[in-house]
């Protein structure tokens, strides 16, 4: 019997519980299903948030991430909700008061000063902001396009019923927020971002006044994960008129960052990620009542650039080092305290890809916009990238073109011999030109009788007038050489760079009024040595450094290594070396240019000493083809600007350098950049440092 009362507990306990979840259920589909999630009669509002993809990292040849993306906090307004709350007016009044009061700023694209007395800013905004601000004015009654600043302000303060005790200026900061309310009722524009990226001092501090439909959205930024590499690096920012042209038919965004400069501009099309669409439905008080992605946001890959990050960092100390130490020398008659500038450029000689590319001074990437206005007034110009965008005069780096261009075109061969006069006076009396070697205007002696690679050894000035004014030899030999070794071409890099221009008379007549436009002898005499109107930049040198190493193989210049999937699991893009050009290289004048190239480094003895002899002399473990320039800057009385160039091992080159420094006083002086760059890349201990120096011009 208690058995079978047990059993009836049971059964009746079961129905119970059968009636209750059938009443959960039909209350559930009553309420939330049929209902979207709105349990009583208020009206839900539907909004549509763009959620940024990710952007891919940098990463160095060695797979070091030099760029990438830091989680971040978005401070989004919810127009819908805030409009709908009580006294909105009031909430926006206390968040833009606490805004000022602490120093934060705010995204606010209305068109009018802050202060009096107003006038409209509409010139700082693309063409999209300015048909937005026509919207606005249409939808808030018609207003007049052409309604005054003040007028404006005095209209809206009425429209949007502010308090008459507000101040013009205070009511002109409420205007900014609910302009920007406005427009994303009659506009389709992205939820309304109040503050990007804000820290969790200013998060707390907004958040405390609980201005109702404000919220926190994770995001990410930026985030570079190393100190050097600036000008190349490039940074992200919002887009200007013509980019919002450009981009608009990609799909971006109105408020999408792109790349501005460096690598996060010339790799856009592989780091940005395609932006998802979330659609949110909400309650006025800002329940959520349903999400769901319409379109999921898609990051962008991972680009690997060529750059060795240890080897730049080397590159940038090694340069900074020999122009502090070149400006502070105590001996005040010191060539070379004037110097002001420098680059300097490392490439992989038999594939183009450049592993260092340096500029001096330069700057912290992690603070640019915080330093901008002090680094954009610097006399010394740091954010100007002079590796790829100075030209400057190549100075005697030239001279192994001389030689190439004088064996192609037969006037010389490898053992050929011209005596050194001293001076060069062929065209004193008809031109009033002349020109000499600094052994002579220093000493008084000449090299004496001289083939190619030791004018190369010495910088002979005036076994290369010599060769200059030789019969059967022209200006478009040399034109034609310089042009095949990279020099006034474009090199091939992603970045935008200088071109530079080779001297010639197609180049003088450019550049000079009609009186002064013919190319004379004195023309032809001072591009042979590397002056006249020769301007290549450091990133050209190199590439020209490079093509003498492979003899005549000139590879376009390159800062993409390879591009991989958002996971790293794929490979995307291989960027295979690209041939440039091939010049016809005679065997006499490679190894003319290429011999002398190592006397300039390694040779010393009774009759000649390498001009870069004290950088690396007899003992240097690696054999260097090296040759310095020092190249006159047009000012009287101011130190010359100094070249050196570079490539070694001398019999199967591994590596190109090409150094520049304004007003450093001499080439040799450069050399010491390039020697710790090798030092490092060939894992080679440390040596005495002491420049000497070369020729000039007279």
């Amino acid at each position: 019997m208690e058995r079978l009362t047990q059993f009836r507990a049971h059964i009746v306990l079961l129905l119970f519980g059968c009636i209750l979840g059938l009443f959960a259920f039909t209350l559930y589909d009553k309420q939330v299903y049929e209902t979207g999630g709105v349990i009583d009669n208020s009206t839900t509002y539907v909004t549509w948030t763009y959620v940024k993809a990710a952007r891919g990292d940098i990463l160095d040849r060695n797979g070091n991430v030099l760029v990438g993306n830091r989680a971040s906090y978005n401070l989004v307004i919810n127009h819908y909700v805030l409009r709908s709350s009580e006294g909105p007016n009031q909430s926006i009044y206390n968040l833009v008061k606490r805004c000022q009061e602490l120093g934060i700023e705010y995204t606010d694209h209305f068109p009018i000063t802050k202060e009096r007395p107003f006038t409209y800013t509409l010139d700082e905004y693309n063409s999209a902001w300015q048909g937005y601000f026509q919207t606005f004015l249409q939808n808030r009654s018609a207003l007049d396009s052409d309604i005054a600043a003040p007028l404006l302000i005095e209209q809206l303060r009425e429209s949007y019923r502010f308090p008459e005790e507000w101040t013009d200026e205070e009511a002109r900061l409420v205007l900014g927020i609910r302009y920007e309310m406005t427009l994303r009722d009659c506009v389709n524009l992205p939820n309304y971002i109040f503050i990007e990226d804000a820290s969790d001092e200013v998060r707390a501090a907004i958040l405390e006044l609980n201005i109702p439909g404000l919220n926190v959205e994770a995001s990410t930024v930026r985030e570079y994960h190393t100190e050097y590499a600036s000008h190349i690096l490039g940074y992200v920012g919002a887009m200007s008129q013509e980019q919002w042209n450009y981009y608009q038919e990609k799909g971006y965004s109105m408020d999408a960052k792109v790349g501005q400069s460096g690598f996060e501009l010339a790799f856009e099309e592989y780091l940005a990620g395609v932006d998802g669409i979330r659609e949110d439905t909400m309650m006025p008080d800002g329940t959520l009542v349903k999400s769901e992605y319409k379109k999921v946001p898609v990051a962008g890959n991972n680009v690997e650039v060529t750059i060795d990050i240890d080897l730049q960092q080397v590159a940038e100390e090694e340069l900074a080092k020999t122009i502090i130490s070149l400006r502070d020398d105590p001996n005040p008659d010191a060539k070379g305290k004037e110097v002001e500038g420098g680059a300097v450029v490392v490439m992989d000689p038999n594939t183009g890809q450049v592993l260092a590319c340096a500029s001096y001074p330069t700057y912290n990437l992690a603070t640019f916009r915080e330093d901008y206005d002090i680094l954009k007034e610097d006399p010394l110009k740091p954010l100007y990238n002079r590796a790829i965008s100075a030209a400057y005069p190549p100075g005697s780096t030239f001279k192994m073109t001389m030689v190439i261009a004088a064996i192609q075109a037969n006037v010389i061969n490898m053992e050929s011999k011209i005596e050194d006069l001293g001076e060069f006076l062929k065209y004193w009396k008809t031109a009033g030109f002349k020109a000499s070697c600094l052994a002579f205007t220093s000493a008084g002696t000449t090299h004496g009788h001289i083939n190619a690679k030791e004018a190369l050894c010495v910088s002979c000035n005036y076994f290369f007038y010599e060769l200059a004014d030789m019969k059967g030899f022209s200006w478009e030999h040399m034109d034609a050489a310089a042009k095949g070794l990279g020099l006034g071409e474009p090199t091939g890099i992603e970045l935008p760079e200088n071109q530079g221009r080779r001297a010639n008379p197609q180049t003088k007549k450019s550049l000079y009024e009609k009186d002064q436009q013919a190319w004379t002898a004195a023309d032809a005499l001072t591009a042979a040595i590397g002056q006249s109107d020769h301007r290549f930049t450091p990133l050209q040198l190199c590439v020209y450094a490079s093509t003498l190493a492979t003899g005549g193989t000139r590879y376009s210049a390159t800062f993409l290594n390879r591009v991989v999937s958002t996971d790293y699991r794929s490979l995307v893009l291989e960027n295979a070396p690209q041939i440039a050009s091939v010049m016809d290289m005679p065997n006499d004048a490679y190894l003319s240019y290429k011999e002398g190239m190592q006397m300039v480094a390694h040779h010393a003895d009774a009759k000649m000493k390498g001009t870069a002899f004290n950088v690396f002399g007899f003992f240097y473990p690696i054999q260097v083809c090296a040759k310095t320039g020092t190249a006159q800057t047009g000012v009287r009385n101011q130190d010359d600007n100094g070249a050196f160039v570079c490539f070694a091992p001398a019999d199967k080159p591994q590596i190109a350098i090409s150094v520049y420094g304004e007003k450093a006083g001499s080439g040799s002086a450069m050399g010491a950049v390039a020697k710790g760059i090798l030092d490092r890349y060939f894992d080679v201990g440390e040596a005495d440092e002491v420049p000497t120096y070369e020729n000039a011009m007279s």
